[in-house]
């Protein structure tokens, strides 16, 4: 068995922990495998391999693109080329859609600021930015000032009573089509990967529908083992994966403080993952 995680956030997008601090974190809990997979951005990823080469831990660049989609549809990108996007001449498009998605994330937080503001809660787009510190600044951040201001008593009751989906502050976002973040990753020299399936949904019969448009876009992949799985959900994704032809994939979608009731590390079996094809050497 082999302790591992391919689904982290840190505090470049909505995780408390810097990309060193996750490594260091990793190597106290004896994960041999990691990979930082932050929510639309890559600037944590030179720090984040840098800190895995000096505790000996396996790292898989990565990220964690939002889909375009009427619910939650994630798709996880790994083993990215950095010398496409840290090299001397930066030639991934994936940098320029970012660029793109950062944008629209921006005009999004600065829309939900004014609907705080305007519902007497005094939260401005500055203060929410210097809570984020990192590159993108999202939601929890909003819901942490929420919280130090006394608005809210936790992270929860802020995404309940004001920033989640159908809450008074809530506005939707700029997201790519699910086929343009598969092109895009590969592209970039990545594979693709739906992730938390179970998020997307819980209905066998949609989930196959998705899988197989995604699949003729260049889908590789499926997140299928997950502290939150149930035995019983390990098997049908995984079984379903394999029907697909998805190499399967193990992650915890860790964001430190931000979601305290996730822990890192995931136990599989260590012929579980095709880590060859995820540029590993265990």
């Amino acid at each position: 068995m082999i302790c591992v995680d391919l689904h982290l956030h840190s505090t470049f997008s909505d995780g408390s922990m810097t990309p060193r601090e996750l490594v260091e974190h990793g190597k106290s809990r004896r994960v041999s495998v990691m990979s930082l997979t932050d929510h639309d951005t890559v600037e944590g990823l030179p720090s984040f391999m840098a800190a895995c080469k000096g505790h000996k831990i396996a790292g898989v660049p990565g990220i964690e693109l939002s889909a375009e989609y009427e619910g939650t549809l994630h798709i996880l990108g790994y083993r990215l080329d950095m010398r496409r996007l840290f090299g001397p001449s930066p030639k991934a498009e994936l940098l320029s859609a970012l660029e793109d998605v950062r944008r629209g994330r921006e005009a999004r937080n600065e829309k939900m600021c004014d609907n705080l503001q305007d519902m007497g809660l005094e939260v401005s787009l500055e203060e929410v930015a210097m809570e984020a510190g990192g590159d993108v600044v999202g939601r929890p951040h909003m819901a942490r000032v929420l919280v130090r201001k006394g608005y809210s008593r936790d992270m929860l009751e802020a995404f309940e009573r004001y920033l989640g989906a159908g809450a008074p502050a809530y506005e939707e976002r700029y997201r790519l089509p699910p086929e343009r973040c598969i092109e895009l990753i590969g592209e970039a020299g990545g594979l693709a990967v739906l992730a938390h399936p179970a998020l997307t949904t819980e209905d066998e019969g949609v989930l196959r529908a998705i899988l197989g448009r995604l699949r003729e876009a260049g889908l590789w992949g499926m997140e299928c083992v997950s502290p939150s799985s149930s035995p019983e959900r390990v098997f049908q994704h995984m079984s379903i994966a394999s029907e697909f032809s998805l190499f399967p994939t193990a992650g915890s979608d860790f964001h430190g403080e931000n979601r305290p009731s996730v822990s890192m590390g995931v136990t599989v079996e260590e012929g579980l993952l095709p880590w060859t094809r995820l540029g590993v050497s265990l």
